[in-house]
């Protein structure tokens, strides 16, 4: 089919005169499935393919939009227009035309382009290796840089189009070859966002089913790493990139929270990050937001913690003893319930509890070396990790009390403004620590008030809080 047949053809099943009102048309009939089979019974697809390949005058950028989103109607589930596609190189004219586009034109150009290979993928093993073979991974690689979301969600969805059934693609992503790709994907979400999840279904096939975590995190450190001759003044600093895969995939987990099944590997690797940017609290701020802050450090010690959160809400229990297989017992080996006792020790305290302690803000300086929560829910997000923790597991819960825990978990169950449904968490936690463990019953049974404690709040209603000399509980008394 040569180009005025091609034309042709296009204006008398559209009953039009002109390319740009013939194409117009047919994009409105192409919406509907009986449209789409009625085209395809008149070979309207092989005549757009025709003008891609042709050199006419007629296909402006106007044109060349509305021939993609034809394409793309034509090609959503229609088997007999998918197959056409690939019998008339579709491919390559739609690629080979994107590629051509001059500097400075409009990404959504490339986005229906995208849009049209989407749909075709999903007709099959050979569609999708048809587009594979011409695209990776140069030509991915190329619409990655492009760093615009327009462009990002339909590329995120041809390549897990692609992948999806062909697991040795997915060895390809992660490959030499493959990791660029994924991670210029990543830099352009982090800082154009996304529209569309591909960029998640993409992410948690790599980084938790194949535990490729580890991988992708190390090549999206901060690109002149390589230039400084200073390595560990870099140790400690973590990327805007960085921090928002932490963020995808902790919405991964919590989203999926039932069907995401995390690896030993990738839960060690995570608490591996979450020790490293500790350090961030030797400097950080009292913070005036919940997570995303915009600091990458911060960002990456909340999300970490959080993802924490999840793999041990997610952990199916065993028991009381302990299971090698499990993956809260395997962190629980390497020190977390004492590295988040420690943590939640050093932290300031709850703002009612401040209000209403009486001890001076400078005794021994040790109010001096308390530290602010960096972001509004970090104490929270600590007391539900230790309270996941400890869930039926009762070495868990004699790791607490042999640290000298349970006073301070009991301290957790306060509303506090600056970070919410801390009480709901505390209470949890302390439920989860008591359950079915004798000695941290007779630890809360036997603690008494040591003093008494007022508050503003209570004072305002003209009572105050004194303690019985006989029975160390506390009573609220009237002022006189």
């Amino acid at each position: 089919m040569n180009d005025d047949d091609a034309l042709k053809l296009l204006c008398d099943v559209s009953n039009s005169n002109s390319l740009e009102n013939s194409l117009q048309i047919l994009i409105h009939i192409s919406k509907s499935d009986s449209g789409r089979s009625n085209l395809a019974s008149k070979t309207i697809l092989p005549a757009v393919l025709t003008i891609l390949h042709s050199q006419t005058p007629l296909l402006d950028h106007h044109n060349l939009s509305l021939c993609f989103k034809l394409l793309r109607n034509l090609c959503a589930g229609e088997l007999v227009n998918q197959n056409l596609f690939l019998e008339f190189d579709g491919v390559d004219a739609v690629v080979s035309r994107i590629l051509r586009l001059e500097v400075g034109f409009d990404h959504m150009l490339v986005r229906w382009g995208l849009q049209v290979l989407a749909n075709v993928c999903l007709a099959g093993k050979q569609h999708q290796r048809a587009i594979w073979e011409v695209l990776f991974p140069f030509g991915f690689l190329s619409f990655a840089r492009l760093g615009t979301k327009e462009v990002c969600d339909p590329l995120c969805m041809v390549i897990y189009a692609c992948c999806d059934g062909n697991p040795e693609w997915f060895v390809e992503l992660y490959s030499d070859c493959g990791w660029p790709v994924v991670a210029e994907l990543v830099r352009t979400a982090s800082s154009a966002s996304f529209g569309e999840d591909w960029i998640k279904l993409l992410l948690s096939r790599i980084c938790l089913e194949e535990s490729q975590l580890p991988l992708l995190f190390s090549k999206l450190r901060f690109k002149d790493i390589h230039q400084s001759g200073d390595n560990e003044s870099k140790d400690d600093q973590f990327s805007s990139e960085q921090a928002f895969l932490l963020q995808t995939l902790s919405e991964i987990l919590n989203e999926r929270i039932g069907d995401v099944t995390v690896s030993k590997d990738i839960a060690l690797f995570v608490y591996d990050i979450f020790k490293k940017s500790i350090g961030v609290l030797e400097h950080a701020v009292k913070g005036k937001s919940g997570l995303s802050s915009g600091i990458p450090a911060v960002d990456v010690l909340g999300y970490s913690l959080i993802i924490l959160r999840d793999i041990c809400a997610h952990d199916s229990v065993r028991g009381y003893a302990m299971d090698a297989n499990d993956v809260v017992d395997v962190l629980l080996s390497y020190g977390l319930i004492e590295l988040l006792l420690i943590v939640l020790g050093d932290l300031e305290p709850p703002a009612i509890i401040r209000k209403g302690t009486k001890q001076s803000e400078n005794q021994d300086g040790a109010s001096c070396s308390l530290k602010p929560c960096p972001y509004k829910g970090f104490r929270r997000d600590i007391v539900a990790l230790i309270g996941n923790c400890v869930h039926k597991r009762k070495h868990a819960q004699d790791k607490l009390r042999n640290r000298n825990g349970v006073l301070l978990l009991l301290q957790q169950c306060v509303t506090d403004e600056d970070n919410p449904f801390l009480r709901e968490w505390g209470i949890w936690s302390v439920r989860n620590m008591l359950e079915g463990n004798e000695e941290n019953q007779k630890v809360v049974s036997e603690l008494q008030l040591q003093g008494s404690t007022d508050t503003p709040e209570i004072s305002a209603l003209g009572l105050r809080v004194e303690v019985d000399e006989k029975t160390r509980r506390a009573k609220l008394v009237n002022v006189p």
